[in-house]
């Protein structure tokens, strides 16, 4: 557990440790935290030196000054924070919002890659922007916990939200999205405005993983496949009975997927 100031900002970050190991950089998606990890950083860590970030405004990274962090602001951070802490070239994954980042380097810094693993995202804008403006001005003001009940089904699939058995799990992630700043509206403000990058697709060239739960309702099935048909050789897996948080919610499918990718490539 570390801090680094990126562009003005305290980024913190996880680091798994095994410095001659091939590295894998993580970016969560938005509302979440390193936490969104946590099972992908124990399935690599015996082979891959895993680390782990919070985007600024989230998590335990510092909040910086403006109604609004850019998607272009957390695609610098990522690149510095690759240039800064000399990992280049690794293999960078995002989910969701991390996607939004992941797919950015992809497109404009192939020398910091060795591949790009992208989970539950698109490359489109985000279509749902009159509703997600509404949720996030009702938290900014009243706090998260107001809306978290209408979030989590976003947030999550529907076979996770209805197991019983995973009753404590669903507690804990709810708890986790309360926690987050009333300062969070700036991170939700970037991700409801950014541009889109579908143009930019066709300049990836790296090694590409595609991962989509089939339960996912915030960036769905179809964000996927229009990944998967822009970009040149990439893979795309599918997971049964997950949603946007595919790592939390199906984990060994997920880490599956990510391991025989990257030994793959390892190979």
């Amino acid at each position: 557990m570390a801090t680094i100031n990126i562009n003005g900002c305290e980024i913190y970050y996880e680091d798994s440790g095994g410095h001659d190991k091939p590295i894998v950089v993580l970016s969560h998606g938005l509302l979440m935290s390193t936490a969104l990890f946590e099972h992908q950083v124990e399935a690599l860590r015996d082979r891959y030196r895993v680390i782990c970030y919070d985007h600024r405004g989230q998590g335990r990274s510092a909040v910086p000054p403006g109604r609004c962090i850019t998607m272009e602001e957390c695609y610098r951070d990522a690149v510095a924070l690759i240039e800064a802490l000399e990992l280049a070239p690794c293999h960078f994954g995002g989910l969701s919002m991390g996607g939004f980042v992941a797919l950015r380097i992809a497109a404009r810094r192939p020398d910091l890659l060795r591949s790009c693993i992208l989970m539950e995202t698109s490359a489109d804008p985000e279509p749902n922007v009159a509703a997600y403006r509404r949720l996030n001005v009702v938290a900014r003001w009243l706090g998260i916990r107001v809306v978290a009940d209408r979030v989590m089904p976003i947030l999550f699939g529907r076979t996770f939200m209805r197991d019983p058995e995973r009753a404590a799990e669903r507690a804990l992630w709810r708890q986790r999205l309360v926690q987050n700043r009333r300062s969070i509206y700036k991170a939700v403000n970037g991700v409801i405005e950014r541009a889109g990058v579908f143009h930019e697709l066709r300049r990836i060239t790296v090694p590409t993983l595609i991962i989509v739960g089939d339960e996912d309702v915030a960036t769905t099935p179809d964000k996927a496949q229009r990944l998967h048909q822009a970009i040149a050789g990439s893979r795309l897996v599918t997971i049964p009975h997950a949603g946007h948080s595919s790592s939390v919610e199906a984990p060994a499918a997920v880490n599956q997927a990510i391991r025989e990718f990257l030994d793959g490539l390892s190979a």
